[in-house]
This record gives C-alpha cells, sequence and structure tokens, in this order.
C-alpha cells in the first residue's frame, strides 16, 4: 500500500517534466521491437508504463493490442487524457505488478526501469514467475535497469543495480538473452543514469 500511494503521490504532483525517467521519444524499445518483426496484432505489454510516450509511439507505429500496467492510476489517466480518444484502442491496468494475474499471453513484455525497484528476494521471484508465465512461447522481453554505474536510488527508493551478468541469472530458466547493452539516459535535469538493457526471447 506504500507504494501505490508513493505512486499516486509523484504522478499528482509532478509534470512529466519533473521526472527523471522521462523521454521524448522511446528510441531504444521501438528499434528493438522493430528488429524483432513481430505483427501488429502481437500482443504488447508496458509494465510501468505510466504516462510514458511509449504507447503514443507503439500505435502511431500501428499496433493493434496493446496494454499499459502501473501501479499509479493517477499516471493512466494522464496517458489516457493525452491519448484523447486514441485512449479507447489501449487497455490500462492498475496494479502492483507482483500482483498482476493475466488472463492472456503476450508476444512483448516491456520494462524500463520497474524491475529494479524490487529490491526483496520474494519480490524478485514473484516478477520472475509472472514474467515467465505470461509471456507466449515465441514471445519477447525487454528489461531495462539501472547498472552497476547507475543510481542507487530513484524517486526517493532505494533500487537494486544490475550487470549483464545479473540479468541473465534471473531470467535463465525461461529466457535466454539475444541482445545486452548499456545506455546513458539524460534526465530533464540535465544528469545522466546509466541503463543496462536485456533483451530476451521465450526457451
Amino acid at each position: 500500500m506504500e507504494n501505490k500511494e508513493h505512486w499516486e503521490n509523484v504522478y499528482t504532483t509532478k509534470g512529466p517534466q519533473e521526472v527523471s525517467w522521462f523521454q521524448e521519444y522511446p528510441k531504444t524499445t521501438i528499434n528493438y521491437l522493430e528488429g524483432l518483426n513481430l505483427s501488429k496484432t502481437a500482443n504488447i505489454i508496458d509494465v510501468g508504463g505510466g504516462d510514458s510516450n511509449l504507447v503514443d509511439a507503439l500505435l502511431e507505429k500501428g499496433y493493434q493490442n496493446i496494454w499499459v500496467l502501473d501501479i499509479s492510476a493517477a499516471a493512466l489517466e494522464k496517458a489516457k487524457a493525452r491519448l484523447g480518444e486514441k485512449a479507447n484502442q489501449v487497455q490500462w491496468i492498475v496494479s502492483d505488478i507482483t500482483e498482476f494475474e493475466p488472463e492472456m499471453k503476450f508476444d512483448f513484455w516491456h520494462d524500463r526501469a520497474v524491475f529494479h525497484f524490487l529490491t526483496e528476494e520474494k519480490s524478485i521471484s514473484k516478477y520472475v514467475s509472472i514474467v515467465s508465465e505470461t509471456v507466449s512461447e515465441t514471445g519477447h522481453f525487454l528489461l531495462g535497469t539501472f547498472s552497476e554505474t547507475g543510481p542507487l536510488k530513484c524517486s526517493g527508493l532505494e533500487i537494486k543495480q544490475y550487470s549483464e551478468a545479473d540479468m541473465k541469472s534471473a531470467f535463465n530458466e525461461g529466457f535466454t538473452a539475444i541482445k545486452c547493452f548499456t545506455e546513458s539516459h539524460t534526465t530533464p535535469f540535465n544528469t545522466v543514469q546509466n541503463f543496462r538493457f536485456c533483451g530476451f526471447k521465450k526457451n
């Protein structure tokens, strides 16, 4: 409950340019997704999507089956307001990721900076289990976390940093890593955060 209250407060009191993770355009994710050559009818979920512009880009690219999940209802309401009538083309889910019980499989699971907020083994194991059960047999999973040289905190909360080996180890039972890389993200405050990304394919 504390987690939910924290994020509701963040999205109620701050605009897009006032949060460190803001991206004008999610170039890394879109480039990776387009490299997979998935069908425009593929089931795509953005975990911790908040009021990110990724959903706008996915709609612009013609993807038809999009889900956006966030623990904050306020974040999703902001995204819906921005999209206007286009918001009706998206499925919106208010949920803590560790309590998510999907009724379907996804062809592409995207998470840029939710996983690293899970600092307890129980929560990490739950997340890994949900991803393994939810990604389709031929599905893909792109994960972004803070690297070993990235921040130790975000939005006032402790995070868990990841090396490439750590990320591969966490998901080695259900997935094969097909591409890992680092990226420096410049925040709206002109600070730099080092992210590590790994793209996985279901075994």
